[in-house]
């Protein structure tokens, strides 16, 4: 469970991204943050990958109360996130197999794992026949869909997905919004950062739109739940 309270996150000149956020993610939800360029979403994504700290309020992830957390133990938290973002970052020189294994080997990962778990994971995102195959040679949906992958092979139990169609034709980007609504459907708890309303309105789900740092709505699949 994610549960935020009272988020504020001002910046310097007294520039307010974020008023007072209350907002409750279950496990297992797929939920939309939504708004415009300068809303706030990036910053509420940020402050949950512990990139920046809030200037009030408090932030709990899977009962870990994120103010509290020392510093050491920030890379340790950030690897039982899974993080997908609009422009990939995957490894140029590494193939997708390899790309894919980086993310187990920083955790200390036995090679015998990686080789059981890499295969496994290629073979639910349909990359299997890519695996020798380097980023410049894939498409940009297969490129995302390693970087899915990779978010994944550690078993998060919470996924956050920053734009992660915005580099992609339509086509692709529903491709990838259904694996991550498969994803979801194994148990993870997906979060996605986005503006594209024609997908969030094909998608349907639990949609928080955020507006100069408020929400101004929390709407759940069948309809109005929330609006301040």
């Amino acid at each position: 469970m994610i549960e935020i309270s009272k988020l504020t996150k001002t910046y310097e000149k007294s520039s307010r991204a974020l008023k007072g956020l209350d907002i409750i993610i279950d496990d297992g939800e797929f939920v939309f943050i939504t708004g415009r360029s300068g809303s706030g979403k990036s910053t509420l994504l940020k402050i949950l990958l512990k990139e920046v700290e809030p200037t009030s309020g408090r932030v709990v992830v899977n009962d870990m109360d994120l103010g509290k957390m020392p510093r050491r133990y920030i890379p340790r938290y950030r690897r039982r996130l899974g993080v997908v973002f609009q422009d990939f970052r995957l490894l140029k020189d590494r193939t997708v197999y390899e790309n894919v294994a980086f993310a187990q080997r920083v955790i200390g990962a036995s090679g015998r794992t990686i080789r059981e778990s890499v295969p496994q994971m290629l073979k639910m995102v349909g990359l299997s026949s890519k695996y020798k195959s380097y980023p410049h040679q894939l498409s940009g949906g297969e490129q995302q869909r390693v970087a899915i992958a990779r978010a994944l092979i550690n078993r998060p139990e919470v996924l956050l997905a920053d734009e992660p169609t915005g580099n992609l034709d339509p086509h692709n980007a529903m491709e990838i919004m259904k694996l991550l609504e498969e994803i979801n459907r194994q148990g993870t708890t997906v979060i996605v950062v986005t503006h594209s309303r024609e997908i969030v309105d094909m998608m349907k789900k639990r949609v928080i739109t955020i507006d100069k740092g408020i929400i101004i709505s929390d709407e759940e699949e069948s309809g109005y739940r929330y609006e301040n």
